[in-house]
């Protein structure tokens, strides 16, 4: 059980929540927690199963398996993904893509509002690769300023999630992972998890669709033909 009151500071548990975060998260997945997220789910099968449909009717299909923060390249692989297919003859209205973020990964399915308040980039060793500091306090793959990132020999490349989602990148969360870390973030703090996982659901960034767990997502894409790509 993690200290909690005033003579440990926030900041310092939510960094030793974030060391022990990977042995948790999979900890969590026994019985115990394991119940307690599927009962606790904001997700419905069906539903998740028929967004996962708009691929269907595509021409080339592909799912971005996104485990943990790396960098730009999460959202620099559909990016590629998208252009080099328009080079080769094919519009993004072919192109069927899918982003799945689970795990450490989660975060970035989170408003601004959320990584401050919260410390995601301390949480989920999220680094900000435009200001160059080691733990992010806003989503930096959020609605990015124009030249924020820059490839060289290409320039700058429109890489947030906003400009994927308006290229038709379909984006994906898992429920369980919201579930485990809002559960156990809520306990170090002593608050109610429901509570917190409801303000973690509510400030999704809007288009994002939570998944019933990622791994599921993930298969069920494949199932609806999509090619896999593990995004790190």
């Amino acid at each position: 059980m993690v200290p909690h009151g005033d003579k440990t500071p926030r900041r310092e548990f939510i960094g030793s929540l974030a060391t022990g975060a990977a042995t948790l998260g999979i900890a969590a997945l026994g019985a115990p927690i394991g119940l307690h997220a599927r009962a606790n789910s904001t997700s419905d099968v069906g539903d998740a199963d028929a967004w996962l449909d708009k691929v269907k009717d595509k021409k080339h299909r592909v799912v971005f398996d996104v485990t943990k923060p790396h960098g730009v390249f999460p959202f620099a692989w559909p990016f590629v993904y998208l252009n080099t297919n328009e080079a080769t003859g094919s519009p993004a209205s072919d192109c069927g893509v899918v982003v799945i973020l689970r795990h450490d990964a989660i975060g970035y399915a989170m408003k601004d509002e959320l990584w401050a308040k919260y410390k995601l980039g301390e949480l989920f060793h999220a680094e900000d690769p435009v200001r160059q500091t080691p733990a992010a306090e806003r989503n930096p793959f959020w609605n990015p300023k124009t030249d924020d990132f820059q490839v060289p020999g290409i320039g700058s490349v429109p890489i947030g999630i906003n400009n994927l989602m308006e290229r038709g990148v379909m984006f994906g969360v898992c429920d369980v992972a919201l579930t485990v870390y809002s559960s156990a973030l809520a306990g170090g703090m002593n608050v109610d998890a429901a509570a917190l996982k409801k303000e973690w659901v509510d400030g999704l960034i809007p288009g994002v669709k939570i998944m019933p767990s990622g791994v599921w997502a993930v298969g069920r894409a494949q199932e609806k033909g999509c090619a896999y790509i593990f995004a790190s």
